[in-house]
């Protein structure tokens, strides 16, 4: 990382580094617990499902457009982006682990519910995501990176980043034909899309760097 991103740093310790990532852990799981028990039953653990699908996805864009949106404006907000990007993309992480397991709350809870809302028709495609989000998770770590050395590692990271952008590309695309209110994530998809490719100093620029 270059001097220029370390530079005017003034945020709390609490909003840098591994600190950050323990906070928005500790954010992700009240909220997504609020709003279960806003209703409870199957609409709490709906409304947790929503809740951590549209965190899941402001987590990865913040994550996935870093470098691109540094080279754009440079300046201290897209400097702590910049900085803090491996920790947005394990935020990411934990707030689609915390999605998977409401997914599977109203499975076992509601499986009639679950079955006419189409759950199992999508469990191959979002199990795959899963994995790849698993593998660059775990691989988001100096030591665990190491062992799979440079070049694997940045392949990963290459195909997994744009793997999970077309993931939420059909998840809510299929949702924005019925509902307008999902037209707005799809333009922040594909804005993201333009931006990485346009100005990232490389399109294989990886969403979870070391």
């Amino acid at each position: 990382m270059s001097n220029e991103t370390k530079r005017g740093s003034a945020l709390p310790s609490a909003q840098e580094g591994w600190p950050l990532l323990a906070t928005l852990a500790a954010i992700l799981t009240v909220a997504a617990l609020a709003a279960f028990a806003s209703t409870g039953g199957s609409d709490g653990i709906r409304m947790a499902i929503r809740l951590t699908a549209r965190t899941s996805l402001a987590l990865f864009l913040l994550a996935f457009t870093a470098s691109a949106l540094f080279r754009v404006c440079p300046n201290p907000w897209t400097r702590w982006q910049l900085r803090n990007r491996r920790q947005l993309g394990l935020g990411f992480a934990v707030s689609h682990l915390l999605h998977a397991i409401a997914i599977i709350a109203l499975a076992v809870t509601d499986p009639k519910l679950f079955a006419d809302l189409g759950g199992p028709n999508m469990l191959p495609g979002g199990g795959s995501a899963y994995l790849v989000i698993a593998a660059m998770a775990a691989t988001s770590f100096d030591r665990t990176a190491a062992l799979i050395g440079p070049v694997a590692w940045r392949r990963l990271h290459l195909f997994g980043a744009w793997y999970i952008w077309l993931s939420f590309m059909i998840a809510f695309g299929m949702r924005a034909r019925l509902d307008m209110a999902y037209w707005p994530f799809m333009a922040a998809l594909l804005g993201a899309c333009a931006l990485r490719l346009i100005f990232s100093k490389s399109p294989s620029f990886p969403l979870l760097r070391r």
